[in-house]
């Protein structure tokens, strides 16, 4: 796979992560849009959602997404040299597997993301930002799909 364009990830991050909370509200309101059956995952203190706007407007979950931006952030900064976030991924990976989310949900995932980000960038949102970003999710989910593997 070819290396995704660092200045395009990195310039259309940089209008993304001046509001890390209220876009990753957009990605994770579409994921549940989605994939619905993904809400059910989410559970703290043996809480369980009623409606996922009852999920995106709890404090725990707010920090869930804050986390999520943070690995999203991460991937932005070392897009020149992802395999240095390998096993962290990996790491990542096996926790999701843990809980319950399918390899298959991160396709729904990545549709989220490339959602929220052409909202948030709007006509900025040019086909070679969205192949540059769906190269680094690519490569991102792939390293965490090593958390499903018999390891």
């Amino acid at each position: 796979m070819d290396r995704p364009e660092p200045e395009l990830i990195r310039q259309s991050w940089r209008a993304v992560s001046r509001s890390p909370l209220e876009h990753g509200t957009v990605l994770f309101a579409r994921l549940f849009a989605l994939e619905p059956d993904l809400l059910p995952l989410f559970q703290y203190n043996c809480r369980q959602f009623s409606s996922p706007e009852d999920c995106l407007s709890s404090p725990e979950f707010l920090d869930h997404i804050r986390k999520v931006m943070l690995v999203i952030d991460a991937a932005v900064t070392n897009v020149e040299d992802l395999s240095s976030l390998e096993e962290y991924l990996a790491s990542l990976g096996r926790k999701h597997r843990a809980v319950g989310v399918k390899l298959s949900s991160f396709s729904t995932v990545g549709e989220s993301l490339l959602y929220m980000l052409e909202k948030c960038l709007g006509p900025a949102f040019t086909p070679a930002t969205r192949a540059a970003w769906s190269q680094l999710y690519g490569a991102v989910v792939q390293a965490m799909s090593r958390g499903w593997d018999g390891e």
